[in-house]
């Protein structure tokens, strides 16, 4: 770029800023004047209306004059929101308003318009002119999608044709221009290097100035009821998800809001990781959940759900224990489709026999049997469907209860119960009796009405008639509250073995084949069943019964699903089992999918292929109806790391490095224990020492990470911090983190605890070490003692460095 061209961007600059700081300076008192206003109406709210119920007129008067009152006060609270929306809108702008420009001249119109890409849209006074487009334009597509030549964008009037005759991109740093880069291509090597280079950051950033063509096409998909993004690890799949969330709400802020979206995270730190995204870019969040937490908020408080990072140390560290191959042959099976299947045949089998029920007691006598509900409930149409058939139980019960409920009124422990109420119970009977009366003091009849009731005095047949009715009164009250406990296990169908009908599936292979039509029951039934029936006994759950049996709990009680909700994006998908794919979507009928993974990072037994014609997440909504991408660039780690990770997978040499240099991988021989932490600690402090603000020491499991940091502490390494599954937020800083919760994460540095054959040896932990490994954005060092993972033997050693033991 010459002189003149930098001069003249330059100006353009200050002119934007101008404008926008002017903008601000008239909107402020707007938005605080606004603010005043509602405040001061909701204060007075009352003072403005006139309430006068005397007769018909005077009601309709004062509901019409509250009305009136409440529809100006929510005027002024719209218009205070809107104004304070824009003003931090432009806020946002001041620092760096645009990030790049496209020149395009439409066919046919014979002239060029600049069009400025930004954050969000700011239009000149006269409301015609953009001085900056928002990133979600569809004008503004051009600039991810397209280089200079012929170029199109989308409209709900059809399609733009034309020609872009430049493409330019920004740095711009408190109002000042930095950098300018004129490309060929959608985010020039130049800016991209840059924003890379720098170092990890507590919590996710907005990556809208350096959107690749591919990631745009994710954002922009608005036709696919399921998305399925399968990215190497680095490749900005996440990242590209939040910027799809911020792009829906932007396109259909008229009919959805942040709250109609949820994203399934994989831990509850991660959640803190992403959360400044949404508000960086002037939007509100999405609901942010774990599946598990789901899973919970399902079970109630009936069962204790084991969560799926007990499950993980379990298949990591319990190899040699006891019925561990068959926990895992479990594990498979109930996450797979078969066993979705025979949970179906199964509730068709309960539809003609099996059902089981919970008697209902009270006060040790049993109101009703639950072998007489079976025989209500088997007495009901069988053409009639299992839920709906439940559902005339249930009411068939609130009506057995409310005869049996008039009936005990006349038990004795009810007369002598009646002589122990205190004075509120009292005086809600005499309330209920005198109600016509007005105001009256029960202080004063108290004691009257007690003496009445307990001595039974009797001054005249209309005194008489009255302690009848009190009494009579008390009792309908007394037996009321303590029935209203039946009534609510009632609604809540407690009157179901919930418990007793999942386990009775857990039965011998003849009776499993006969209850789930004639389905095969896997390897180590009988040890799957004892293992099962022994924790629900214990009122727990392993986690990968959880989904089951919730869906049991559906396919008998009926789907209890949220319609509100209009997209589901699922962050580290290959670790969803079909099976909770499936839940998914009943839970979620009215949703839109999106899912994002790596089978490359599939840690867990359940794990499901995302990619490739025979995954089974295309057949869940139907070819037609599903859209997949796949990210095989990835631009978290330095060109030497991704080298050297992509070759711990079989077929990994499809993953495109990004051109940014850096050192190889270091591969330290260490002994264990003291010896081994004083030497990382050295590493830490060397780390520290040249800037790297974020560094993860990662282990296998928790176990590990607690010994290591123990370990570590021990060495003196200042500010530390040991990340377990309960750790709420990410920050930055050293810390030690077991490898699967440190997936979708990065850090400056990573310092492996221990690649050694002993402790990752199995084939079935290559994904777990290959996850520890792409953490890192710019440095990775590896330590063992003795024999290195098989994992890393037969490497080509061209790419990474080693350092002997004892060097």
């Amino acid at each position: 770029m010459d002189e003149k061209d930098w001069k003249q961007e330059q100006e353009r600059l200050e002119l934007v800023t101008e404008k926008l700081r002017e903008r601000i300076a008239e909107l402020e008192p707007e938005v605080d004047g606004l603010n005043s206003q509602a405040a001061d109406i909701r204060k007075r709210f009352w003072e403005e209306v006139t309430v006068n119920t005397s007769t018909q007129e005077d009601f309709e008067e004062t509901f019409y004059s509250i009305r009136q009152q409440e529809a100006l006060l929510s005027e002024r609270e719209r218009s205070h929101r809107l104004r304070l929306q824009q003003w931090k809108g432009l806020n946002r702008l001041l620092p760096s308003p645009y990030f790049g420009r496209i020149d395009f001249e439409e066919d046919g119109l014979g002239f060029e318009e600049r069009i400025y890409v930004g954050v969000s849209s700011f239009v000149d006074k006269d409301g015609l002119n953009f001085l900056v487009y928002d990133w979600r334009t569809p004008v503004a597509s051009m600039y991810y999608d397209y280089s200079p030549g012929t170029a199109a964008y989308d409209t709900p009037g059809g399609r733009v044709t034309g020609t872009m005759k430049l493409k330019r991109q920004y740095q711009i740093r408190d109002g000042r221009l930095q950098n300018v880069f004129d490309t060929s291509v959608t985010i020039g090597d130049e800016l991209l290097q840059q924003v890379l280079g720098k170092g990890a950051d507590a919590q996710m950033k907005s990556i809208v100035a350096t959107i690749q063509k591919e990631q745009n096409a994710i954002i922009r998909d608005d036709k696919s009821r399921m998305l399925i993004v399968q990215g190497a690890a680095g490749s900005g799949k996440t990242s590209a998800a939040l910027q799809r969330v911020a792009y829906l709400l932007y396109k259909h802020r008229e009919r959805l809001k942040a709250d109609q979206i949820v994203l399934f995270s994989p831990n509850p730190m991660f959640n803190s990781y992403v959360s400044t995204v949404l508000p960086e870019l002037g939007e509100e969040n999405m609901q942010q959940t774990t599946f598990q937490e789901y899973l919970e908020h399902g079970l109630g408080t009936a069962l204790r759900l084991e969560d799926p990072f007990d499950q993980i140390e379990y298949v990591l560290t319990e190899s040699s224990a006891s019925g561990y191959e068959a926990r895992l042959s479990g594990i498979e099976y109930k996450a797979s489709a078969a066993f979705l299947q025979a949970l179906q045949d199964y509730s068709e089998w309960l539809g003609n026999e099996g059902m089981l029920f919970r008697s209902i007691v009270f006060q040790d006598r049993e109101l009703i049997a639950a072998d007489r509900m079976a025989a209500k409930f088997y007495g009901f149409d069988p053409s009639v469907r299992l839920s709906s058939r439940v559902a005339l139980l249930q009411e068939w019960l609130l009506g057995e209860l409310a005869a049996l409920e008039r009936k005990e009124r006349e038990a004795p422990w009810v007369q002598e119960e009646i002589q122990y109420l205190d004075k509120e119970q009292y005086a809600a009977a005499y309330r209920e009796l005198h109600k016509e009366r007005g105001v009256f003091d029960f202080a004063e009849q108290y004691e009257e009405i007690q003496e009445r009731l307990s001595n039974k005095l009797r001054r005249d047949e209309a005194d008489f008639d009255y302690g009848e009715r009190e009494e009579e009164l008390l009792r309908r009250m007394l037996v009321k509250e303590r029935f209203q406990p039946l009534r609510r296990s009632v609604k809540r169908m407690s009157f179901l073995d919930r418990e007793g009908l999942y386990a009775q599936l857990f039965g011998d292979r003849d009776a499993f084949r006969q209850m789930a039509n004639g389905a095969d029951a896997p390897a180590f039934w009988p040890e799957i069943c004892e293992m099962t029936k022994e924790k629900l006994g214990r009122s727990e759950l392993f986690y990968e019964d959880a989904t089951p049996y919730l869906f049991l709990k559906e396919l008998v009680e009926g789907v209890r699903s949220s319609t509100e909700v209009r997209h589901v994006f699922i962050d580290e998908g290959q670790d969803y089992s079909m099976f909770q794919y499936e839940f998914l979507k009943k839970l979620f009928p009215r949703a839109r999918m999106t899912v994002l993974g790596d089978f490359g990072q599939a840690i867990f037994t359940q794990a499901t292929e995302l990619h490739g014609a025979d995954s089974p997440l295309i057949r869940l909504y139907g070819e037609s109806k599903t859209s997949l991408f796949r990210l095989v660039r990835s631009y978290r780690s330095t060109r030497e790391i991704v080298a050297f990770t992509r070759s711990l997978l079989p077929g990994g040499k499809e993953i495109v490095p990004f051109e940014r240099s850096g050192r190889k991988p270091l591969l330290i021989g260490a002994d264990r224990g003291e010896r081994r932490a004083a030497r990382i600690a050295e590493d830490l402090a060397a780390l520290q020492a040249e800037g790297f603000d974020s560094v993860a020491v990662i282990t296998k499991t928790a176990a590990e990470s607690r010994d290591a940091y123990d370990l570590l502490t021990a060495q003196g390494c200042p500010s530390l911090r040991l990340i377990t599954k309960k750790t709420p937020t990410f920050e930055k800083g050293t810390m030690v983190v077991p490898a699967y919760l440190a997936k979708g994460v990065e850090f400056d540095a990573v310092l492996i605890y221990d690649a050694s054959s002993q402790t990752y040896r199995r084939e079935s932990e290559r994904k777990l070490f290959y996850t520890a490994c792409t953490r890192a954005m710019h440095r990775l060092l590896l330590y063992a003692s003795g024999e290195w993972t098989p994992f890393l033997q037969g490497l080509d050693p061209s790419l990474f460095e080693v350092e002997p033991h004892n060097a």
